[in-house]
């Protein structure tokens, strides 16, 4: 017995010096990491002219190694090329740690009128076609300009350049591709904004509430003018509660948030109409609710016919990013579209930006996905692009697919020479009574639900104040289907697996006893009885009958024929409502069944609908506010792209 006792308490010891060990590892390898960029570059920061004489902020950073040449990777930035000052470095640079490991030129540079660049800033700065003279100046042209004085003023570059960037420094990736230098040779568009009225402040006119604290952001003028400045001035508004529903529920009419954007009037808002505010973007999602000329212009998909061929595009997104789906979809589909050169997609079961991130356990919210599924991305496939087109052949043949998707119902990696895969199939599946989906319509029937404004359907059961929502793409529906306002539809339990690859669209029926509402459908996948919880799971949920939403989207009613030219209902008179649901790739596998739900309120996710019709419920009064009884008709459907 003490041979046994003396053996466990060594064991004990060996295990908690290994540990300890683990713990100085990682620790070292941190302290490695934190110098690595200094030890290895050397930084420098310039101000680059463009042809109307603006000059912007530039921080390059280059290999102390100077034996040989390399590439140019640039990332063009509103969110700051901080840290500023010679002597302060990056901890990491450049898309991942590999490129940075491996050696190349790394670039990052403040946009025209943020930070320390020059300039007047615009929001989604609309491009300019058919130029006629230097003054006429757009994100192509910047990009243009700062690419030809880099590989013709920084030493050992090899003359070629590739871009990146996440979100909207990822609309700036695509702009790159837009009347592009010949430089220029790779671009990686990653969750990149494609337009304002479709990405994260609106989804297919309906206002994103949840984004209203990121409004501040991007709409508060420099204090100075257009003058350069290295400290932020904004200030991100302070709910003064960790309860976002009831706060907003508490605020009323969107109008009444006219008070977070008023910082002392300047003169020329001074003269502006009375609800008009510092703040430019409040101004303009205000003034401009429906899909106008002001966001027509800003929108890029519509101008992807001039990407250029010589640029090798690899489009990156998140199937459960919460700001940033249209925004890629859209960019690979129009690109592909218009151009004859390379164009690839990669697609994983990521959130906003989680790609970039090391990581052995890969979940958004509480939804366990696999292990290393970003690692796999970075060293897999993005060090690859790079290389191949800024060090390699540049032949195209990377031995990368046209669609690298991961499924994210049987969780592994595909491969595909097209998206959507060849051999899909569209399949319709009805909104029967009785909770049923079906791939039969059966008798037409109407199911009505109270549309209470006063208890509107949240998006999530977290109590919590976010500055924009994420985790709600992957939450347990359960909460919702509870709901006599929200109606469910589901199938028998799956005998097979089903493979959504592509598209969904929900072609709805519905009357309203108003003239206004919105719509939200929502695709989710039943898990069974027996399903095993995994270890982040919030503690008041199991996996055991898990609703996990696989897609979602709303449609504010008054644009179903129009973005541009809204219209109300007909009171009680039955109505046509299609909604696209932006692409999924996930199996809903045998022994789990498909179910959809259909709403109309998803608060404060987005704005409340009035329920009655007003130009502008960005003016609506409390008094449009009312309680409506909605109807949805059995001939309802679902078209999903079916992968066989």
């Amino acid at each position: 017995m003490k041979v046994i006792l003396n053996f466990i308490v060594l064991f004990a010891v060996a295990v908690f010096m290994g540990s300890c060990a683990k713990t100085n590892q990682k620790k070292d390898t941190a302290e490695v990491m934190d110098t690595y960029v200094q030890d290895h570059y050397t930084k420098k920061e310039v101000d680059i002219k463009m042809r109307d004489g603006i000059t912007l902020h530039t921080t390059i950073y280059a290999p102390k190694d100077t034996s040989i040449k390399y590439p140019i990777l640039m990332q063009r930035t509103p969110y700051s090329s901080r840290p500023y000052g010679e002597g302060n470095f990056k901890k990491q640079i450049g898309p991942n740690v590999n490129l940075m490991k491996e050696g190349n030129i790394f670039v990052y540079q403040d946009v025209r009128g943020r930070w320390l660049s020059q300039g007047h800033y615009e929001n989604m700065r609309a491009y300019i076609p058919n130029k006629t003279d230097s003054t006429q100046v757009d994100e192509s042209t910047d990009t243009y300009d700062t690419i030809e004085w880099l590989v013709n003023n920084v030493e050992n570059n090899n003359g070629n350049v590739g871009v990146w960037g996440i979100s909207y420094p990822g609309m700036y990736a695509t702009y790159a591709t837009i009347d592009a230098h010949p430089a220029l040779k790779a671009s990686s568009p990653q969750a990149c904004i494609g337009d304002f009225f479709f990405d994260d402040f609106h989804h297919n006119g309906a206002y994103l509430l949840s984004y209203f604290r990121a409004t501040s952001l991007f709409g508060t003028p420099r204090p100075n003018g257009d003058q350069p400045i290295d400290t932020a001035w904004y200030t991100l508004p302070d709910l003064g509660t960790e309860d976002q529903y009831q706060f907003f529920l508490d605020k009323g009419p969107l109008k009444n948030l006219n008070s977070f954007f008023e910082y002392g009037l300047n003169d020329k808002v001074s003269m502006a109409p009375d609800d008009m505010t510092d703040d430019f973007f409040w101004n303009e999602l205000k003034e401009h609710p429906n899909y106008d000329e002001l966001w027509q212009r800003r929108g890029l998909i519509q101008h992807l016919d001039k990407s250029k061929s010589h640029v090798a595009t690899m489009i990156v997104g998140g199937w459960f990013d919460a700001e940033d789906l249209y925004g890629p979809l859209e960019t690979y589909k129009n690109i592909e579209k218009y151009s004859s050169g390379y164009n690839t997609m990669v697609f994983g079961p990521w959130d906003h930006g989680r790609w970039a991130r090391r990581s052995e356990r890969n979940l958004v919210g509480n939804y366990y996905f696999g292990d290393s599924i970003s690692n796999f991305y970075q060293d897999e496939i993005e060090t690859k692009f790079f290389n191949h087109f800024l060090k390699g052949k540049a032949d195209g043949n990377t031995g990368l697919p046209e669609a690298y998707v991961y499924d994210s119902g049987k969780k592994e990696w595909k491969q595909y020479d097209a998206w959507p895969p060849k051999g899909v199939e569209k399949q319709l599946m009805f909104l029967s009574d009785n909770q049923q989906l079906t791939s039969q319509q059966k008798d037409i029937k109407g199911i009505q639900f109270i549309s209470d404004i006063k208890k509107p359907v949240p998006y999530s059961e977290d109590i919590k104040s976010v500055f924009t929502p994420r985790k709600y793409m992957t939450d347990d529906q359960r909460f919702a289907a509870r709901r006599s306002d929200v109606l469910v539809f589901e199938t028998e339990v799956m005998e097979e697996d089903l493979t959504l690859a592509g598209d969904i669209m929900a072609n709805l029926k519905v009357a309203t006893t108003g003239d206004a509402a919105d719509w939200i459908v929502k695709v989710i996948d039943v898990h069974p009885a027996e399903a095993e919880t995994n270890e982040e799971m919030q503690d008041h949920l199991k996996m055991s009958n898990y609703h996990l939403m696989v897609r979602s989207e709303v449609m504010r009613g008054r644009f179903r024929n129009s973005f541009s030219h809204p219209e109300p209902f007909v009171p009680n008179q039955k109505t046509a409502v299609s909604i696209k649901l932006q692409d999924v790739f996930h199996t809903i596998k045998k022994g789990h069944k498909l179910q959809v739900q259909v709403q109309s309120t998803w608060f404060p996710l987005i704005d409340l609908n009035p329920q009655t019709y007003v130009d502008n419920i960005f003016k609506a009064n409390e008094e449009d506010f009312k309680t409506q009884t909605h109807t949805v008709f059995t001939d309802s459907s679902l078209e999903f792209t079916v992968l066989r």
